[in-house]
């Protein structure tokens, strides 16, 4: 079987390093991106027996969709306002002030084209993490943002 150079680019998967982030349009780098989950709380029901049998007839049904937690990592860098601008969306709700907005997440392939995105409606956030200090290590100082969103959709890049 012969194997072309455009059978392998549409068979492999896609590298995850390769994708983008924009919140309210905006392109902002991060370093790693999970949580990006869809899924519904589900309830066990019993029916009792028709067919004869003694044991009740188990069934499990879903219900309401579970919100979306994403998870946003991003190394700290020196930068004005964008030093600020996670902390600052977090701080907005202390005041009683809920800033939601969307996100897309596109992964992409090596020409930088997106291929699939992932848009997280009505997104805040929920939790701001400080990077971990040491005097023992030389890592990058990572700080990471929980958001809760209402929904996930999925569309194939056009």
């Amino acid at each position: 079987m012969a194997t072309n150079r455009d059978t392998i680019k549409g068979s492999y998967p896609l590298p995850v390093y390769n994708y983008r982030v924009e919140i309210d349009g905006r392109s902002i780098a991060f370093s790693e991106v999970s949580g990006l989950s869809m899924a519904f709380e589900t309830k066990t029901y019993k029916e009792s027996p028709t067919d004869g049998t003694q044991a009740p007839r188990v069934m499990q049904m879903p219900m309401q969709a579970t919100p979306p937690t994403i998870t946003l990592k991003r190394g700290i860098v020196r930068g004005g306002e964008r030093l600020m601008e996670l902390y600052n969306w977090l701080k907005s709700i202390q005041s009683n002030v809920v800033d939601k907005k969307d996100i897309t997440i596109s992964l992409c392939d090596e020409t930088g084209t997106p291929v699939i995105q992932w848009l997280v409606m009505d997104a805040f956030p929920k939790k701001l993490d400080a990077p971990s200090f040491t005097a023992e290590s030389n890592d990058a100082a990572i700080e990471s943002m929980e958001l809760v969103a209402d929904r996930i959709m999925i569309s194939a890049a056009s």
